[in-house]
């Protein structure tokens, strides 16, 4: 490949020697992208199979490169990250082994980035991680069988072929410029980012040790940078059909949405956890899931209350001894002074939290997953100012303030504090 690197693929693996081939096969048949090349790094998380074998098979097809990391469980953050720090192209472009692009993507993630988006989901056919092979009819064999741009043109419409995330994409025009939470989508199956950006955001996040939300991390902590998201059906690629872990990994996916939003406690994450973890150790998968409309009502109602003075309801407080322990949720903009050190606020209007708040002890946050053990304070209070949301969230509200605090009191029930 002559000309400058442009763009680096890089392959997280663990024992997927012939789902590998199938994804380096089609990258092998790319076209080449104009003004330059592409390499491939396969990034191995302690594979026992054939792997570095079937890699060495592409040397002549391929510009690629060998990354190993000792087998320590499962570690593909860690192994992403490999791959990353292995390549100098400004350009990475993830893909999950198994994952078979068609002949255009490598140019597909170059025009997306170059039309001045950062951060980019590909389209991925066939993708529905709470699908097994089972349940994919007569489509199974054609995914095996046909090569990916043959059985994209064959099914791509059909139900079991689209992206899971497709209904969430077209409503959006397959640009989430709009979009208020576009991180949500943006998955390591078939994806790109700018270098600099990536690490400018730290890269993945290493701790995530399971299936599952290291990559909504990492969307979540561009997006709080600045990097603007898209779509392109363009850079396709096509999932294959193979066996699933489904319980295992769609509750190792649930555990890990809770360290997200432990690491990234605000609504919008606690509104995320609220789709996969339920109270009681319940998970719950929707095929249509997203936090955007869920998230811009929390917006909305922060946007009409923003004058809501909840003082009167918080003047009581003030008694409190030094030692109390008690969560404030729905604060507002201006909490009684002189409260015990004990006394924790939240607000769910973003306006009203962090350094700028009085004191600087306003946190982010609605309620629906607190940062705080079971049974850690005495009391939780909750204000009026959570009342446009109470319908939708408060039932969630009030199992979580009862997980955290021995005594709920809340104006919402008629019982002030």
């Amino acid at each position: 490949m002559a000309g400058d690197l442009l763009a680096a693929v890089v392959i997280p693996t663990y024992n997927r020697a012939e789902l590998l081939r199938g994804t380096l096969d089609a990258l092998a048949a790319q076209r080449p992208p104009d003004g330059g090349g592409f390499e491939v790094v396969v990034a191995d998380d302690g594979s026992t199979d054939d792997t570095p074998a079937v890699v060495g098979e592409f040397t002549d097809r391929l510009r690629v490169r060998y990354g190993f990391q000792p087998d320590r469980g499962f570690r593909a953050a860690a192994a992403r990250n490999l791959g990353a720090r292995l390549t100098s192209a400004p350009v990475l472009v993830f893909l999950d082994a198994g994952v078979r692009p068609g002949p255009g993507f490598v140019r597909a993630h170059l025009a997306a980035q170059a039309g001045g988006t950062r951060a980019v989901a590909g389209y991925t056919y066939g993708y529905q991680p709470d699908m097994d092979t089972d349940q994919l009819d007569g489509l199974a064999d054609d995914s095996r069988a046909l090569a990916p741009a043959e059985l994209v043109r064959r099914h791509g419409c059909s139900d079991e072929l689209r992206d899971v995330r497709h209904s969430a994409f077209e409503r959006f025009g397959f640009d989430l410029t709009t979009a208020v939470v576009p991180w949500q989508w943006f998955w390591s199956v078939n994806c790109s980012v700018l270098a600099a950006d990536f690490w400018a955001a730290g890269g993945f996040d290493e701790d995530y040790r399971t299936w599952g939300g290291e990559d909504l991390d990492l969307g979540y902590r561009l997006h709080r940078g600045g990097t603007a998201f898209t779509v392109s059906q363009e850079a396709w690629a096509l999932d294959t059909p193979h066996k699933r872990s489904l319980g295992d990994d769609l509750a190792s996916n649930a555990a890990n949405m809770g360290m997200l939003v432990d690491k990234h406690p605000e609504p919008v994450t606690e509104l995320l956890w609220a789709f996969f973890a339920r109270p009681g150790d319940r998970f719950v998968i929707h095929h249509d899931w997203n936090v955007e409309d869920e998230y811009r009502q929390v917006l909305e109602v922060a946007d009409r209350t923003r004058g809501a003075d909840v003082a009167a309801e918080l003047a009581p407080l003030r008694c409190l001894p030094d030692d109390s322990r008690v969560v404030v949720l729905g604060c507002g903009a201006d909490p009684p002074g002189g409260l015990a050190a004990g006394v924790r606020l939240f607000d769910f209007d973003s306006c009203f939290t962090g350094p700028a708040s009085p004191g600087g002890r306003v946190a982010h946050g609605l309620g629906v997953r607190l940062p705080l053990a079971d049974g850690s304070v005495d009391r939780v209070v909750i204000t009026s100012r959570l009342s446009g949301l109470w319908e939708r969230w408060g039932p969630h509200i009030l199992t979580e303030a009862r997980r955290v605090g021995a005594r709920v009191d809340t104006v919402l029930a008629g019982n002030r504090p």
